[in-house]
């Protein structure tokens, strides 16, 4: 960090942050000779800072030199998936990354990390893989073209239709209009965040499971079932419940009943 940061005293102020004690559920304090403090809120920064020391400088100064091909990186955090040209490149790539990691006393995830060929000439969902809750692979458009797609990891998936669950049965005490506009709220951050090309269906997924947990709960907030599938759906169009649309007809009022 001195290398690139002037200000002593914020370079003060990592170091006591390294320093820092953690308190663990004993309430005794730990003092980790290691690494930053597990869960502090400068964790990740520092983690951003080691690792592009570790991995991004080298990747572009030494790494993609080498390359006979063309060679890229995209890194969040700790996930990061390198992709090659020619396939000596990734696997002489493969065989040394654990070596530089050593150096840092940072270990690779071998249940996470493998080396494969992923390319629009293999399309189909036997060459794929999982990054930031994503699962890439290639695959023929409506046009016939190869495409890369993108949609969401099954396990996320399960994880997001889990909280709606929660978040419903907690709150079905709510009146209905205010119900639907916080799930309105919480359902345009899912499709921003996952509004990707080939996700539009499991999108969908999430929206009509969203539904479902409407009508069971809301006919379970009195004695009698009061609820009806056309009472509901004059609600969800009146409140504009959002709904997961392609940007190509983006704006059209849609109800999955």
């Amino acid at each position: 960090m001195a290398k690139r940061v002037d200000d002593k005293r914020f370079l003060r102020l990592t170091e006591k942050w390294l320093k820092a004690g953690v308190l663990e559920e004993d309430r005794k304090i730990d003092y980790p000779e290691e690494g930053a403090p597990q869960g502090g809120s400068i964790s990740p920064i520092l983690a951003n800072i080691y690792l592009h020391h570790a991995i991004d400088d080298w990747f572009e100064n030494v790494v993609k030199p080498s390359c006979d091909g063309e060679a890229i990186i995209c890194r969040y955090a700790d996930d990061f998936v390198c992709a090659f040209q020619f396939a000596r490149d990734a696997e002489r790539f493969y065989k040394v990354l654990p070596k530089r990691l050593e150096k840092f006393k940072l270990q690779l995830a071998e249940d996470k990390t493998r080396c494969m060929q992923f390319s629009r000439f293999k399309p189909g969902l036997t060459n794929r893989f999982t990054f930031l809750s994503f699962e890439f692979y290639w695959d023929k458009d409506k046009a016939g073209k190869p495409r890369l797609f993108r949609r969401t990891v099954r396990k996320k998936l399960l994880a997001t239709k889990r909280e709606y669950s929660a978040y419903i049965k907690k709150n079905r005490h709510m009146r209905t209009p205010k119900l639907l506009d916080a799930l309105t709220r919480k359902l345009r951050g899912h499709y921003n965040c996952f509004g990707a090309v080939g996700n539009l269906g499991y999108l969908h997924v999430v929206y009509l499971h969203v539904v479902e947990l409407l009508y069971k709960w809301l006919n379970r907030r009195s004695g009698r079932k009061s609820m009806t599938w056309a009472v509901l759906k004059r609600l969800i169009e009146y409140r504009s419940l959002a709904y997961p649309v392609c940007k190509a007809i983006e704006g059209r009022a849609k109800v999955w009943l």
